[in-house]
């Protein structure tokens, strides 16, 4: 029994007391006609009788044992002699009821303000799941937006495929904008798929890439990702060049830097002044993307409700996703992209033979990609099979 729950021990026929006598001894009998342990104490000396206690007094000890025995088998004895036990229950039950009703109007409140368009296709499915995401060049003006008059429309310049398979290391693989691609009997750089035939198109010619189904797609809006940034107090940032790109707007002096908003955008758009041109692009978009993740995953932004409230509006304003995503599998594509993020994870972009091939056309200068060397490695990373590190090129 507990300390601070002792009945006193003078007490004879304390609940407590009785409930020790009645495991380790059989319960006496108290009928008029045999005499208990007490009453045989009572003989006189010298006398051969005993003088029984009267039935009337009895009662009250009978009554005693046998409903202090029924309270401990039903348990309501524990209860009254627990109080605090009884609080931390209910008390628990209190927050686990505000936890649940939290939770549910967190889901239905983001679920209210994902914005959904058709995207997905009709390809079954593989036994991995498969993200697809996009950063869409929207040009409004905006600083690294672009100034080449010629160019119409918008293009999804960020293209990375995310896979999380069953077993084995996620992945994030870049598909280079320029990739060039058959639409509708014409050939273009895929980052021109989308305007000219839909956001479904270019999930379609993902799904040929990779040989595998989209199973979600997310699409960041132009100027999307500088509010994420801003939200979350800057994201640290490491390029080794010194750049004065007027294209993009970079202005960058070489090394590790805490980017704000803007720089942080246009650190991910520069490539006129990278020597890698967009392969280098899509290196620093993986380097932003996963530092932005990181950073809203950590303690200071996930337990701050206000700091992590304004994280989850900037995102939540410039998300676009597939008709059939909900928050969970926001959820699920952040946990894996954190992964394939990691140095258990494989990053890189897919294999080509040429990265400049010149199709004709007016098209200019394209990326011609290794379908075969393609094909088998998102086998692979479909399976888990792959092991982690650095893949593509050529």
């Amino acid at each position: 029994m507990p300390s601070g729950h002792h009945r006193p021990a003078a007490d004879p026929r304390s609940p407590g007391t009785e409930a020790r006598h009645s495991r380790s001894q059989t319960p006496p009998s108290f009928s008029p006609s045999s005499g208990t342990g007490h009453q045989k104490a009572r003989r006189t000396s010298g006398s051969s009788k005993t003088t029984p206690r009267p039935a009337a007094a009895a009662a009250p000890v009978k009554n005693d044992w046998r409903n202090n025995n029924r309270n401990m088998r039903n348990g309501t004895a524990l209860v009254r002699k627990h109080p605090v036990r009884k609080f931390v229950i209910i008390l628990l039950l209190v927050l686990l009821l505000a936890l649940v009703v939290l939770a549910g109007g967190g889901w239905f409140w983001v679920n209210g303000k994902l914005t959904r368009d058709k995207m997905l296709t009709d390809t079954p499915g593989s036994e991995a799941t498969t993200w697809l995401l996009l950063g869409s060049d929207q040009r409004d003006g905006s600083p690294g937006a672009g100034q080449d008059a010629s160019i119409t429309g918008f293009r999804t310049d960020t293209i990375l495929v995310l896979t999380k398979p069953r077993h084995g290391a996620a992945s994030l693989i870049s598909i280079p904008r320029d990739s060039l691609v058959k639409q509708d009997g014409d050939y273009m750089k895929i980052n021109a798929v989308a305007y000219t035939s839909g956001y479904r198109a270019l999930t379609g010619q993902i799904e040929d890439i990779t040989g595998h189904k989209v199973d979600h797609v997310a699409l960041i809006r132009f100027g999307g990702l500088s509010k994420v940034v801003d939200a979350l107090g800057g994201v640290r940032l490491c390029y080794d060049a010194d750049v004065n790109d007027p294209n993009s707007g970079m202005v960058w002096s070489r090394g590790c830097h805490q980017a704000d908003g803007g720089m942080a955008l246009a650190f991910t758009r520069m490539r006129y002044s990278d020597p890698k041109g967009d392969f280098g692009r899509a290196e620093r978009q993986r380097q932003a993307i996963s530092a932005i993740s990181a950073k809203a995953l950590q303690p200071s932004v996930m337990l701050n409700p206000s700091r992590a409230g304004k994280v989850l509006s900037a995102g939540l304003d410039a998300l676009v996703v597939d008709e059939r995503a909900n928050p969970i599998d926001l959820v699920h594509m952040v946990l894996a992209f954190r992964s394939a993020s990691s140095s258990k994870g494989v990053t890189g972009s897919v294999y080509w033979t040429d990265p400049d091939y010149y199709p004709g056309g007016g098209i200019g200068s394209t990326v011609l990609l290794d379908q075969a060397r393609n094909t088998d490695l998102f086998n692979q990373l479909a399976q888990g099979s792959h092991a982690a590190g650095t893949v593509g090129g050529m």
